[in-house]
């Protein structure tokens, strides 16, 4: 969601803070701001609505200067995308950013209202400036101000502080919200993620939930949920891995998508070797009754694969929740179960939620995360990288089909362990998988096809997208790409559920995109296809060369897939998904690797 920046530096900071903000576009945003603390010790700020040029425009022609500063994106939620409501928010001598809710920030708001205090935006932040401020009014200092307002903040937060007159000081504070301080020589740096730190240092302290930080050039000062002094541990962060440059693609989207084959085959290298599967220890699922997987949009499309995966080759029974439903439910659990979250970023608000629910009712916790500092890798029993490399688009392709395999061999172990398959079974079932890297590298050749076959979708109203078993969750996932990339309105289903409402929707200005490779039900799902071919749908079948060829007449087109890959495939079909909504909103015209209005981590419920 939104980004954050704070540095304490020894150069002019406003352009630092603006490129360092540029590494955390691919968070989602709609406004961005700046602020400064000069040479004489004055604050200072500058807001701008949209993209990050308008920002470095407005900086031109009204520069700050000043070593001392913080930044922030902000992607709306309290409060229309306006300069009024844009962070950095600013009340008496104090500013501050904010990622995150403020649950009670209309109760503290009545409270400064009637002490004098009123509101120039309609942002729950500003009621944080708003408060600081009067504390300081009261006499005590900045960083009393600071620990007094954070006592009384209810929700999830990640919050820095600049404070006029203070050109050495910052504070900063996380609930729920990542954030991180980044260690320099005689300069210091906090930010929401090692990505926006990685040009000014690569030492990196991860703040845990409910510790707040008191920075100044010469260090930091940690303290705890109950204010005690503490120390975590400084990580040295491979700043290569955080680079971040399009690689001569004309999106990250693309560049993302053509490294599939590269990190799936990281990732089978990571738990393969020779035909044993390598995990930590304590994975042994024998004795494990239910597996309850949570996750969020894309990961939990990958849960809804994985799912057919763990039934059909482990025999073990599996619930799938969304995971902003999960708790709510109080679903019970078994203490012979074991609770599977999946997030991209392992900071995802309601995952982690999910996480902190099932803990203590679950024999034991798993994350699958692609990154393996977050709270979620923290939290969990068992953290479980899936090693896709930085993600920059916000919709998600690598990341997606890395979770798939790391799922995948989950659902193998499982299955070895419980002794639904024998030694050659597993030997037989990890070669379907090894391939599937190189089948994934031959999905990438319809690239051009589905640039062709783009245009006919760009003029589309709805698209309907079907698949059976675990295709149907790719069916799933390619509806929600075409939503979120090209704003033209998609839904999938499963392909027997057309009979049941959807088929209404079907006449001759439909496209209706079908995920059917030639396997066990696709004779079933050819007769669905034939549904929507007699009310004149116009089908796109997405296939095997068999499947085409057995398919017959009255397609409007056909997109072949290779050969291979077991029940594996659903990784290989998430190919054509990802790039038929990618040169859809190509063909469109659309921003690609930053929709409107979404966000690449979801840190707010």
């Amino acid at each position: 969601m939104c980004g954050i920046i704070g540095i304490l530096g020894s150069h002019q900071v406003a352009p630092q803070l603006v490129e360092a903000l540029k590494r955390l576009e691919y968070r989602g945003y709609d406004s961005a701001g700046v602020a400064t603390i000069d040479g004489e010790g004055r604050l200072d700020r500058r807001r701008a609505v949209g993209k990050l040029v308008h920002l470095s425009d407005r900086l031109v022609t009204e520069p700050l200067s000043g070593r001392s500063g913080i930044g922030h994106t902000r992607w709306a939620t309290h409060g229309a995308a306006t300069e009024i409501n844009a962070h950095p928010h600013r009340r008496g001598r104090v500013a501050v950013v904010h990622n995150g809710i403020i649950e009670n920030f209309r109760e503290l708001r009545e409270e400064l209202v009637a002490a004098g205090y009123a509101p120039e935006s309609d942002t729950d932040t500003e009621t944080v400036a708003m408060l600081t401020a009067k504390h300081m009014d009261e006499g005590k200092s900045p960083v009393e101000a600071a620990r007094a307002t954070l006592s009384r903040l209810q929700g999830a937060f990640a919050l820095a502080f600049l404070f006029d007159g203070e050109g050495d000081l910052m504070v900063a504070a996380r609930k729920g919200s990542p954030l991180v301080v980044g260690h320099g020589e005689g300069e210091m740096f906090v930010g929401s993620d090692a990505i926006a730190l990685a040009p000014f240092t690569d030492r990196i302290t991860y703040l845990e939930d409910g510790d707040h930080v008191v920075v100044t050039r010469e260090g930091s000062d940690i303290f705890d949920a109950d204010a005690n002094p503490v120390s975590r541990d400084i990580a040295q962060i491979d700043v290569g891995a955080t680079a971040i440059d399009k690689g001569g693609y004309r999106h990250f989207m693309a560049k993302e998508i053509a490294e599939q084959p590269a990190v799936l085959g990281d990732v089978l290298n990571h738990y393969v070797k020779d035909d044993r599967i390598v995990l930590p220890d304590g994975m042994d699922f024998s004795t494990v009754d239910r597996l309850t997987m949570v996750a969020c949009g894309t990961a939990y499309l990958a849960g809804h694969v994985a799912k057919y995966w763990f039934e059909q080759l482990a025999g073990l029974p599996c619930d799938l929740d969304v995971a902003s439903e999960f708790r709510y439910r109080e679903p019970p659990l078994s203490e012979k179960s074991w609770g599977l979250f999946i997030s991209q970023s392992g900071e995802t608000a309601d995952t982690l939620a999910a996480l902190h629910y099932a803990r203590g009712k679950v024999a034991r916790t798993i994350g699958v995360v692609n990154v393996g500092t977050s709270a979620i890798a923290r939290d969990t029993d068992t953290a479980l990288p899936t090693l896709a490399g930085v993600e920059v688009c916000v919709a998600s392709s690598k990341a997606f089909t890395c979770q798939l395999a790391v799922l995948a061999v989950l659902a193998l172990k499982a299955a070895h362990d419980r002794g639904c398959i024998d030694d050659a079974g597993l030997a037989a079932h990890l070669a379907d998988l090894r391939a599937i890297p190189a089948l994934v590298n031959q999905a990438l050749n319809s690239a051009e096809a589905c640039a062709e076959l783009a245009e006919w979708l760009s003029e589309a109203d709805d698209v309907l997208f079907l698949g059976r078993g675990p295709l149907y969750p790719v069916a799933l996932e390619g509806a929600l790409k075409l939503k979120e990339l090209s704003y033209i309105h998609a839904e999938g289903y499963a392909s027997g559920e057309l009979k049941h409402g959807p088929i209404a929707l079907i006449d001759q200005n439909m496209p209706v995109v079908v995920v059917a490779p030639r396997d066990a039900l696709f004779e079933k799902t050819v007769s669905n296809m034939q549904e929507v071919m007699a009310r004149h749908g116009q089908v796109l079948l997405i296939s095997d060369n068999d499947g085409l060829s057995e398919a017959g007449d009255g397609i409007r087109a056909g997109l072949a897939m290779p050969e291979g890959g077991g029940v594996f495939r659903p990784i290989v079909y998430a190919v054509p998904m990802q790039y038929l909504a990618y040169y859809t909103a190509v063909a469109k015209g659309t921003d690609v690797d930053q929709p409107r209005n979404l966000a690449k981590s979801v840190t707010v419920e």
